[in-house]
């Protein structure tokens, strides 16, 4: 028993750790991570304020695995380039090492069970309100108090006492700092969580398991090991995507190579920068280590950004297959690794905004063919719409199916409803790429049955093609936000604006008709006009659908 027990508690207290901080990442991210991942997706090109984002992020979901998932995410849809993820992944690195500071503050200076336990009671009965974030924000209290609850576990049972039979390595001497490097990369890629492996480094360490410079090896390899979750998240995914998983690896490999060659200096820069020095608290000593490590690493590396992202280029080639122009491809890939879902709807509002703006453009075709009523415009852009309209049912088919696998995720019921709120979306803006290309097939066929319209009656459609293209614009502007009032308002005024000028263009037509003009080209006519108020009524439903995001 007295070989099994201390094994036993071994993992019950690394269950409750990892398990704490999965609990406690998960609910701040479903409480704030949304908002924090939209703020990624738009971040610029300057690498302090990439750097930023980042350190900020990383610090609030307490996960750099997380974040670096979320930037691959975003890199692979096309909402950050390479470049820019370059200071994010920097930022995120330092970010990390808040979790190291949190462990060494507060987990050795007084007893962990006084204020775990309540923690992790009051977390669990705000879980159950239901009002607001509450159900978020007691499931990460729940979270911090079980991660101190495992790091008491973790503190009884490393003791040489306990488990001192199994960590016998010196900490002296090269072999014994390789192998301990070793370690920390093995460890930290199967806990996939360098924070994780970084309380254990501390525990051991606190309760003198293992040395000052064992510690710090094995800090180094989690360093390594904490870059699995981006190159799990890479896989299947653009080169761009995979190149920042591996700048994310060359960042780190890069730091580690220096510090481990500088081994002994750099230990000395540590325990300088310590306050107290030489007989500093180690716990601090580790966390002190982390942050010099990955600050330094930032400080050196943050100038050749540029040539990272070169080398990266130059490890991933090209896609070797480009996705041809007519072709589209969307495909729902489940992460493999930190689960942050909140990205795939992100994903999905991008390529919403990329289908309003293809129906917009295939809607010009059709102001294109009144101004131009001859062979040229059959010659010079039917083809065109036909692709274009076919490439926006490809959109339309594969963007649903993508946001109904959306929807199978753990996500929250108010992002259900906003999946659900873009499902209609997709479907009003495929009906308006049917709408638009039956009315460009209309114009088609009066120029190839040499209808005659006088000028005057053309003219006509303008005004009202002009107010119906102003009405796409909205839509486009506002894809993606919910709209106020205000807005809704104004989105009224248009489409009664449409649906007034239907009405003058059909009854000039139905007077054209008794004054004996030729029947098929005014019923033509009249189709045009019902078609294009077709187009108006899908972009007043889109904007009666995003009043309810």
């Amino acid at each position: 028993m007295t070989f099994i027990t201390p094994v036993l508690q071994l993992i019950g207290s690394l269950g409750f750790l990892l398990y704490g901080m999965k609990l406690m990442s998960d609910g701040i991210q479903k409480s704030a991570g949304e908002k924090l991942q939209r703020t990624l997706s738009v971040v610029t090109g300057n690498r302090f304020v990439g750097i930023l984002t980042g350190l900020l992020i990383t610090m609030i979901i307490q996960s750099s695995g997380a974040t670096t998932v979320m930037v691959v995410t975003f890199v692979n849809a096309g909402l950050l380039s390479l470049s820019q993820s370059v200071g994010v992944i920097f930022g995120a690195n330092i970010g990390t090492t808040i979790t190291a500071w949190i462990v060494s503050i507060f987990g050795f200076n007084f007893k962990i069970s006084a204020f775990a336990i309540p923690v992790v009671g009051a977390g669990y009965f705000i879980s159950l309100l239901k009002k607001k974030n509450y159900h978020n924000i007691g499931e990460a209290l729940m979270g911090f108090g079980m991660l101190f609850l495992g790091l008491s576990g973790l503190s009884d049972v490393f003791t040489p006492e306990q488990l001192g039979w199994l960590f016998n390595i010196e900490g002296h001497g090269v072999g014994a700092i390789l192998l301990g490097f070793l370690i920390g990369i093995l460890i930290t890629a199967l806990l996939h969580s360098s924070s994780a492996f970084s309380a254990i480094v501390i525990t051991m360490a606190y309760n003198g398991l293992i040395t000052w410079e064992l510690a710090a090896a094995m800090t180094l390899g989690s360093n390594i090991g904490s870059t699995i979750d981006a190159i799990l998240a890479a896989i299947g995914t653009s080169a761009d995507a995979k190149r920042s998983a591996v700048i994310h690896v060359l960042f780190n490999v890069f730091g580690t190579v220096l510090a481990l060659i500088f081994f002994k200096p750099f230990l000395k820069l540590v325990v300088m920068l310590t306050p107290g020095h030489e007989s500093s608290n180690i716990a601090i000593r580790i966390s002190m280590l982390h942050t010099v490590f990955k600050t330094l690493s930032t400080i050196v590396l943050l100038p050749f950004s540029k040539q990272l992202c070169t080398l990266s280029r130059l490890i991933i080639k090209d896609d070797e297959t480009k996705t041809e122009n007519n072709s589209y491809k969307l495909d729902f890939q489940e992460s493999i690794g930190k689960e942050s879902y909140a990205t795939y709807i992100i994903r999905a509002e991008k390529e919403i905004a990329d289908m309003s703006m293809k129906v917009s453009r295939l809607f010009e075709k059709i102001q294109i063919g009144i101004t131009e009523r001859n062979d040229n415009f059959i010659k010079n852009y039917l083809e065109i719409a036909e692709q274009e309209e076919d490439y926006l049912d490809q959109m339309h088919e594969q963007l649903t199916h993508y946001l109904i696998k959306s929807e199978s995720l753990q996500v929250t019921e108010k992002q259900i409803n906003h999946i659900s709120n873009m499902i209609q979306i997709v479907d009003e803006l495929e009906n308006m790429s049917d709408n638009c290309m039956s009315a460009i097939m209309l114009i088609s066929r009066s120029i190839e049955k040499k209808m005659k319209y006088h000028d005057a009656d053309m003219d006509r459609l303008l005004p009202y093609i002009e107010l119906t293209r102003q009405f796409i614009q909205f839509v486009n502007k506002n894809i993606n936000t919910s709209l106020s009032d205000e807005k809704l308002r104004l989105a009224t005024e248009i489409e009664n604006g449409i649906d007034a000028f239907k009405k003058d263009l059909k009854k000039v037509a139905r007077k054209r008709l008794e004054n004996g003009a030729d029947v098929k080209a005014e019923l033509l006519y009249i189709d045009v006009v019902r078609q294009i108020e077709k187009i108006g009524d899908n972009c007043f439903n889109i904007s009666e659908t995003l009043t309810t995001n």
